[in-house]
């Protein structure tokens, strides 16, 4: 896309997300409407600009981030302002002291003492002490009594004081060590997905250290030694989460924090794929006889291919044997284990681990196409492992993508002598990535295709994979099952069945390479080919 076209891509539905990306990080409506229009007025700049985009809806919300990063330095920069104007006479009943030097070090102490005090002692404090309010008008616009304002000056004062007597109370800024958490999502993430404002280090940190044991914002202030402002506006963008529905913090009747989805540090999920990865070794075995059993009717289905592949056949179907042995181990928590635990309903859910310098990445995108190359639909699907790259991912644009074109065209042959040079050109470099096959004269789609009708039975023989293990998960089983109650806390146990997909997260991977070293599985050269991928086309 050129730049000219950006504005295009903004339609009603991305605008508001965009506000409520706003709106999230900002106090009120007016000042999240004031945010949203900067991010708009940097994309009108943005599109008046030669060059092109790849991917408009990356570049947007990479110019969100970045607006948001001015945005909040402003704001930090007016905060700091507040707190070091000329303070001479204000507060002197709060510090005894003689010399001039010593009355400095001790305001200074006293601004980082109010940044440090809850949210209503502190809005209090600045309004009386630095704005020079008078108490009823502090009361009118906290909608309370003057009674209470004067309690909490009271208190404020009195805890102030304690820290300025005491120098060693006042810490000093920390600087927060990098922690990452690797967070996965399951379900519709349109409608909200609160991973993704948990990207600065004091969200990862506060996440962290509420998923040890529940904390106030002042404990939480103290113990990160982060100024309570800055933590208080960090507690309520984790507890809104992307849309206000789902966060990842949940804030409980004591007024404490708690964390709000499954999360496992670095010893727990190490157990946790240990238990799976040691019965790999089995799940092969019964993977190697279940494909052999059932090959004449994996060839059996009606592909649209020219040719069958074999191997390509079994890298479809890859991810679903994988998938069949986690979803028996779960079936077996839930009606022997956990019987009496519903299981979550929500449209989205999260759930992770501390990062412990292991990732193990899958993914399976799946991109839909209309009224393309003589087809009212076409639908292409891919999975993405260490071994296998991914050809595309979600919301990725057929209509311009030369190369699934010509594997459209070539379902059921293509001449090479039809195609322009432009596309002689492209269809070599499809060759080379997997999408095409030549034979004489002629072109074919070499990834698997099938017709729209027969979707349905794509994966009916796969299914039957989870009867062949019966009781030879029940050490697995039990093991899982041991993990959960040690580490899910009560209030969170519906969500048992995420702990088991967090162990489970080893097993395509190392189910794969044990299949290869058999000779069962041929891997693509250079991590790009046909395997993995297929297409579902209708003329209809």
């Amino acid at each position: 896309m050129k730049r000219k076209d950006l504005l295009k891509a903004l339609d009603k539905e991305l605008y508001d997300k965009l506000f409520g990306f706003c709106y999230a990080r900002t106090s009120n409506s007016y000042e999240a409407q004031k945010f949203c229009s900067d991010i708009v007025f940097a994309l009108v700049k943005a599109a008046n600009t030669a060059g092109e985009i790849k991917d408009p809806y990356a570049f947007i919300w990479r110019v969100a981030r970045n607006v948001y990063a001015d945005f909040s330095e402003k704001r930090r920069q007016s905060t700091e302002h507040a707190f070091t104007e000329d303070p001479e006479g204000i507060m002197a009943d709060l510090v005894d002291t003689e010399e001039e030097n010593e009355d400095d070090e001790a305001l200074q102490r006293i601004f980082r003492s109010i940044a440090f005090l809850g949210r209503a002692y502190r809005e209090v404090m600045i309004a009386y002490y630095l704005d020079d309010r008078p108490i009823a008008e502090i009361a009118r616009m906290q909608n309370t009594s003057e009674t209470a304002i004067r309690q909490r000056l009271f208190s404020a004062r009195q805890t102030i004081r304690n820290e300025v007597t005491n120098m060693n109370t006042i810490q000093k800024p920390q600087v927060l060590d990098p922690i990452d958490l690797v967070i996965w999502g399951t379900g519709d993430p349109s409608w909200d997905d609160p991973s993704e404002v948990c990207t600065r280090q004091l969200s990862k940190h506060i996440v962290w250290s509420c998923k040890k044991k529940p904390k106030t914002a002042k404990e939480l202030s103290e113990e990160l030694s982060v100024p309570m402002l800055y933590v208080e506006e960090e507690l309520e963008i984790l507890c809104y989460g992307k849309k206000g529905k789902y966060g990842l913090l949940r804030r409980l009747e004591n007024g404490r924090y708690a964390i709000n989805f499954i999360l496992l540090d670095a010893a727990q999920i190490e157990r946790a794929w240990a238990i799976y990865t040691e019965h790999i070794p089995m799940v092969c075995d019964k993977v190697s006889a279940f494909i052999e059993k059932h090959k004449e009717e994996y060839l059996a289905f009606p592909y649209l291919n020219r040719k069958i592949d074999w191997n390509l056949i079994l890298w479809q179907q890859i991810v679903f044997l994988a998938d069949q042995f986690s979803k028996h181990v779960y079936s077996v928590l839930s009606s022997k284990y956990f019987p009496n635990e519903k299981e979550v309903t929500r449209p989205y859910s999260n759930y992770g681990y501390l990062y412990n310098g292991r990732f193990w990445g899958h993914g399976w995108d799946g991109i839909a196409a209309y009224n393309v190359c003589g087809y009212h639909q076409v639908r292409l699907t891919n999975i993405y492992i260490a071994r296998i790259k991914a050809h595309f991912h979600y919301g990725h644009n057929v209509s311009e993508d030369g190369l699934l074109q010509l594997a459209i065209r070539a379902i059921h042959g293509l001449p090479i002598d039809s195609l322009s040079e432009k596309e002689k050109e492209g269809s070599a470099k499809a060759i080379e990535s997997g999408y095409l096959y030549r034979e004489g004269n002629t072109l074919y789609t070499k990834f698997l295709v099938h017709d729209e009708k027969d979707n349905d039975k794509l994966f009916s023989v796969t299914r039957k994979f989870r009867e062949e293990f019966d009781r030879d998960v029940e050490p697995l089983v039990k093991q899982i099952a041991e993990l959960i109650r040690s580490s899910v806390p009560d209030y969170l146990m519906a969500e048992y069945g995420f702990v088991n997909d967090l162990a489970g997260l080893p097993v395509l991977d190392t189910l794969v390479e044990a299949l290869i070293e058999r000779g069962i599985l041929i891997p693509p050269e250079n991590g790009i080919g046909a395997e993995g991928v297929w297409m579902c086309v209708s003329k209809e």
